[in-house]
């Protein structure tokens, strides 16, 4: 049976320990977080070895990723973070870095410096054992340029990010084109409405998560289900308690698992 997992913090509220032992004691089977700190991944990944559980992937920073494209000091500054995530990846034993290509409306456009930078990075997570997902965020073009640029690199793959797709390209799916790249998913509904990002729970927004299971299923994909889910992005959760938000986050993603392998 395909193993489960959720972001570090879906639900605020809980201390770390707390929440990987809930986490895992609602049948989550391993855990993605942002990049932190090395003592910090340092402190979840031992508590996730004491649980049994997998550390999935750690996400490479994005709020200004648009700066890799650009000709000056502060693309550099991008893509040393990237490289900081992929260390810090590498150094607790995490095997994939989930890297955006670009971040809000405004789209930067495609360049030779950010091309290049791409690839040292890709070069040297190579180096360190550790892949790169590729995640869909508002441009198909941006994806398709990194997964062509890098089709031949055995350690480039895509992050499926539903969600995505509900809210910033509705019409365009990804998977028919992108699916036989896939690596790892980020899992997570919404209500439809364009650029309102809600991350929630699978089955309480209004995407189609059979077209999701069905998806998964026609890709072939035999990797981990990931739940990113952010209760704070809506206040459909305000009431609920963390145990009870992770209780129902691993219902869902049981039931998706149900639907995409049968069993």
């Amino acid at each position: 049976m395909r193993p489960i997992a959720i972001n570090l913090h879906a639900k605020r509220g809980m201390e770390t320990e707390a929440y990987i032992g809930k986490a895992r004691e609602v049948g989550f089977n391993a855990l993605m977080s942002e990049a932190l700190p090395l003592e910090e991944l340092e402190k979840i990944a031992k508590l996730l070895l004491q649980q049994g559980m997998s550390y999935e992937m750690i996400h490479a920073p994005f709020r200004h990723v648009n700066d890799i494209w650009r000709d000056d000091e502060s693309g550099e500054r991008m893509l040393a973070e990237m490289i900081n995530a992929v260390q810090g990846a590498a150094a607790v034993g995490c095997p994939t870095v989930v890297v955006h290509l670009t971040a809000g409306k405004i789209l930067p456009r495609i360049t030779d410096l950010g091309g290049a930078r791409y690839e040292i990075l890709v070069e040297y997570a190579a180096c360190k054992g550790v892949k790169i997902a590729f995640e869909n965020q508002r441009s198909f073009s941006h994806l398709a340029w990194a997964l062509e640029r890098f089709e031949k690199a055995p350690n480039v793959g895509f992050c499926w990010d539903c969600g995505h797709e509900g809210c910033f390209t509705q019409g365009r799916e990804f998977m028919p084109v992108f699916g036989d790249k896939l690596i790892c998913t980020h899992l997570h509904d919404n209500n439809g409405i364009l650029n309102d990002d809600q991350h929630k729970i699978p089955f309480d927004g209004s995407l189609d998560m059979s077209r999701v299971a069905r998806q998964l299923r026609q890709g072939k994909y035999s990797g981990t289900l990931t739940l990113e889910l952010f209760a704070e992005n809506t206040n459909f959760y305000d009431r609920m308690t963390v145990f009870a938000f992770l209780e129902k986050a691993a219902m869902a993603a049981k039931r998706l698992r149900l639907m995409v392998d049968g069993f």
